[in-house]
């Protein structure tokens, strides 16, 4: 159909302030009377901050034992328990949860003798008193969502470098207080994200790191996952807690499995940032049917009946300081196969790993038959893989992927080196959560990405896959 004149000098007006051109910056058409929906998360992003000590790179005082304390144990945490006692120079000091049960069957699985595991079960708030003992050096946080940050802050607070599982925060001002307090504590606060150790995604950065993929275009991650039927067992959620984000926030509220493995390909932090995102949600077909059907059998879900539960499917998408793109998915309550896509598209070559097993192409050419990647998997693999990865498979944890976290952990911190994950990617990876929300209830708006090196990026360095130092950790036997 042909453009009449008044759609001509309509378009013609919207190019002329920028809006088809492409170079729309974030937060640039917006005004104050448009700041309505979730206005404060907005106001937190755009909050200024000044650096006190850059973490980025930061080798804190070696510790030949890692004095380790567990807060959380009442799922992924009673696991790590186990994990990190099977790794050398770790002393497991203390184990607290609010469920005294959860917290004994978590130190009945340590592994290796002379841990003390004093347990912590009083109340609420006896993560405080644990946190206020001196001779604790590490806090590994495993709590639901909501403590995350606050028990971190307090930890660091209190001279510990503290380990917390994601995300580390929901909120745009905790994301903030944790990079804050970090710095000015000088205490590491590492975020738990496993998935860059898996052995695909350990595999896809080496070949970034060495140009196997030409300039990146676009990447994609994602948290495809069915646990539906999780949010109504209270065995596994505590006080229904994760029913209760889903009820109450709409967005990618868990962002980090897709998203870190993607910013540590793009050097995200460390040479690039992340600068501006949109998102959008569908609408809930699944939480809101399932929880008028619980409802029937318990009265307790009579209360989440009609709540503005999360849209089913969220996409978002990420413009970097680079000019590569990000798009996330997230979707934990429709009936499909798990799913973190991992896919990177370079100008040379791709990568993308789910469905499983993982694909590589050079070129427009069909993706290389088993034979040609095994090759390809010998000259590329990062030597990580090549010390612990078979052991870390014995072990287990997702896969191998925990044990290596965990492992990596702990002879950073005993040998004194920089820690692969630090308070900025904490920050950064977990801040597109609240982001989200602002973006999914303000029409797909795009907001600016808070910077949470401050600048630093441009000279922070990327992180050692190839274990240039360090690497005398043992792995205990049993």
């Amino acid at each position: 159909m042909a453009t009449d004149r008044r759609s001509f000098l309509k378009l013609s007006s919207l190019a002329g302030i920028g809006l088809l051109s492409g170079k729309v910056h974030a937060n640039s058409t917006l005004k104050s009377q448009d700041r309505t929906a979730l206005e404060h998360i907005l106001k937190e992003a755009e909050r200024p901050y000044k650096p006190v000590f850059n973490m980025s790179g930061y080798a804190a005082p070696a510790l030949d034992i890692v004095r380790t304390a567990f807060v959380g144990v009442g799922n992924r945490g009673a696991a790590a328990v186990e994990r990190m006692s099977r790794i050398q120079g770790v002393d497991i000091k203390a184990i607290c949860d609010v469920q005294p049960e959860k917290a004994s069957a978590a130190k009945a699985r340590i592994k290796s003798s002379g841990h003390e595991a004093t347990l912590y079960t009083k109340d609420e708030e006896s993560w405080k008193e644990l946190c206020r003992r001196e001779d604790i050096d590490l806090v590994y946080i495993a709590t639901h969502w909501a403590m995350h940050a606050e028990i971190a802050i307090y930890a660091m607070e209190h001279g510990k470098h503290v380990a917390l599982e994601i995300p580390a925060a929901t909120s745009v001002e905790d994301c903030w207080r944790l990079v804050m307090t970090s710095e000015k504590t000088k205490k590491h606060c590492v975020i738990l994200e496993n998935c860059c150790y898996d052995f695909f995604e350990l595999l896809t950065l080496n070949l970034a790191r060495q140009g196997f993929f030409g300039d990146i275009v676009h990447t994609e991650g994602a948290y495809i996952h069915d646990i539906l039927n999780s949010f109504f067992q209270e065995e596994k959620r505590y006080d229904f807690w994760r029913l209760r984000e889903n009820a109450e926030r709409n967005g990618n509220l868990y962002p980090t499995h897709g998203l870190g493995p993607i910013c540590q390909v793009l050097k995200v932090n460390r040479g690039n940032k992340m600068d501006f995102m949109t998102s959008m949600s569908s609408d809930d077909f699944m939480l809101n049917p399932k929880a008028k059907a619980m409802a029937q059998e318990d009265a307790r879900f009579g209360s989440f009946v009609n709540k503005p539960f999360r849209g089913n499917m969220n996409v978002s998408n990420i413009k970097t300081a680079s000019g590569s793109t990000i798009t996330l998915q997230h979707d934990v309550s429709t009936p499909r196969p798990y799913s973190r896509i991992h896919m990177i598209s370079g100008t040379k070559a791709f990568a993308q790993k789910y469905p499983l097993p993982g694909k590589i192409a050079i070129g427009d050419n069909d993706f290389m038959d088993e034979e040609s990647l095994r090759k390809l998997e010998e000259q590329y693999q990062p030597k990580i893989i090549k010390h612990i990865g078979e052991l870390a498979k014995d072990i287990g944890g997702h896969g191998g992927m925990d044990f290596m976290m965990d492992w990596r952990l702990i002879d950073c911190l005993r040998n004194g080196l920089p820690v692969d994950m630090d308070v900025y990617d904490a920050a950064a990876w977990s801040v597109i959560g609240p982001l989200s929300e602002w973006s999914v209830a303000n029409g797909s708006k795009p907001i600016k990405i808070p910077d949470f090196t401050m600048g630093r990026w441009k000279e922070n360095k990327v992180h050692d896959i190839d274990l240039a130092h360090g690497a005398t950790t043992e792995v205990i036997k049993v």
